[in-house]
């Protein structure tokens, strides 16, 4: 691979406004953004025109399956569907088998994906009941994962008093799925029996993830702990952020949360499955504003894969999550350009915020001296999601037959072209991500 590239007469998003300029990448780094640059004939070219230059996607969550559910997803495949979404960089989960709460299985996973992975990686360490020392320790982290509902086994940390213990040690940022455990098994008896996925919406409810949000909150406050809530889903937990987020607080959303609801369930069925679940279209509404608003900081598409086997068992016998990381820009874009927002604010909430959010340095913005992680959308041509085009290994979408525009048409991680027009280039490698 080439140490220098250039991308010509890209319309690109400098200082959150957009002009046609060329980019110049040298060694893995912007070097140079002008109207015109001259370059060696050697110098291989990006001819871009009529396209537009983001910064690369920072997806800060995903579940990747490896190792331990490689069936479902592993991180090569994974990576190949972020590499053909736009994702220059990712942030896992622990819930893998075994699982990320050792300092051993945090080096585990970081070796696999050096030798795996088309793109950029970090991992979050996961929380138990039993591991503080090593959620003070592991490193490199981008942060410390607490399930408080919607887990089972060591995973779940739904009793106050180990949370406190937690949220009182060290201050690496927390990033919480916050649901009432609680108040979930209570519904689950009170809807026993009932095999419409829907009511998973119901027994996972509102108020479920407000109690956890609220809880979480509380505790962020009595010790000043960096808090980062997870897929924030409800219009009562984005008014109350509205109202009550402190400085070290930060929240994400769903595409899925903004774009599906409830109804989705009529014509998906359990393919609309997640924690937290899908909810009404009021909600997405108010969501939306709280993003708009900076209520919301940023976007992350929870990827999480099931086989369509596992989908087509039956509820309740299904299990929650959907794929992501190939359609959370077009679908981001689409939206951009219905009106609902605009390109600039999709590249901060799915690149630059995340960036300054986790403290990843040199990401998230197009600028001399920061890391060459791109991606160049199409935003003139729509295309549908087609099963048949799905890099992700579980081989389905929530959003197929969807008609889609800003789909990536070159992304580039370190200066490496790891996807063009089509082809993805399998031998480029990312790299482990540093945290602040």
């Amino acid at each position: 691979m080439s140490a220098h590239l250039l991308i010509r007469q890209a319309t690109v998003l400098i200082d959150r406004a957009f002009q046609v300029s060329d980019v110049l990448v040298q060694d893995g780094k912007i070097a140079q953004v002008a109207p015109e640059i001259a370059i060696d004939s050697d110098t291989p070219v990006i001819d871009a025109t009529g396209l537009t230059l983001l910064p690369g996607v920072i997806d800060p969550q995903v579940h990747f399956r490896e190792p331990g559910l490689e069936y479902k997803e592993d991180l090569f495949t994974a990576s190949c569907a972020c590499a053909k979404g736009g994702v220059t960089s990712f942030l896992e989960m622990p819930n893998t088998k075994p699982l990320t709460t050792t300092q051993e299985m945090l080096n585990d996973k970081l070796d696999r994906a050096s030798q795996k992975c088309l793109v950029n990686y970090g991992f979050f360490i996961g929380a138990t009941a039993e591991n503080l020392p090593d959620l003070e320790t592991a490193n490199p982290t981008c942060g410390i994962k607490i399930f408080m509902g919607s887990m089972h086994g060591a995973l779940l940390v739904d009793q106050e008093s180990a949370l406190e213990r937690i949220f009182a040690s060290g201050r690496r940022l927390i990033a919480v799925h916050a649901e009432d455990q609680a108040r979930i098994r209570a519904r689950r008896e009170q809807f026993a029996g009932i095999t419409d996925p829907a009511v998973h919406s119901q027994i996972q409810d509102n108020q479920a993830a407000l109690n956890a949000t609220q809880l979480a909150l509380k505790l962020s406050k009595k010790y000043q702990r960096r808090l980062h809530i997870l897929h924030l889903s409800t219009g009562e937990e984005a008014e109350l952020l509205r109202h009550d987020k402190p400085v070290w607080v930060t929240a994400e959303v769903t595409p899925q949360h903004l774009v599906l609801n409830t109804s989705a369930y009529e014509t998906i069925g359990t393919f609309a499955q997640m924690n937290p679940p899908l909810r009404s279209p009021q909600d997405n509404e108010i969501l939306w504003n709280a993003l708009r608003d900076g209520v919301i900081d940023f976007i992350a598409t929870d990827h999480a894969p099931h086989t369509i086997e596992e989908k087509a068992q039956g509820y309740p016998n299904t299990p929650s999550g959907m794929p992501g990381v190939e359609t959370s820009l077009p679908i981001m874009l689409t939206q951009a350009k219905q009106g609902k927002c605009t390109v600039e604010q999709v590249a901060n909430w799915m690149s630059t915020a995340v960036a300054k959010a986790y403290k990843i340095p040199n990401k998230g913005i197009i600028a001399p001296g920061y890391d060459a992680d791109l991606v160049l959308v199409d935003l003139d041509t729509y295309k549908p999601v087609l099963r048949e085009e799905l890099q992700t290994k579980c081989g389905w979408s929530p959003f197929e037959g969807w008609n889609l525009t800003g789909w990536p048409v070159v992304t580039i991680v370190g200066g490496q072209v790891v996807f063009d027009r089509g082809k993805l280039h399998t031998d480029v490698r990312g790299k482990a991500l540093s945290f602040g």
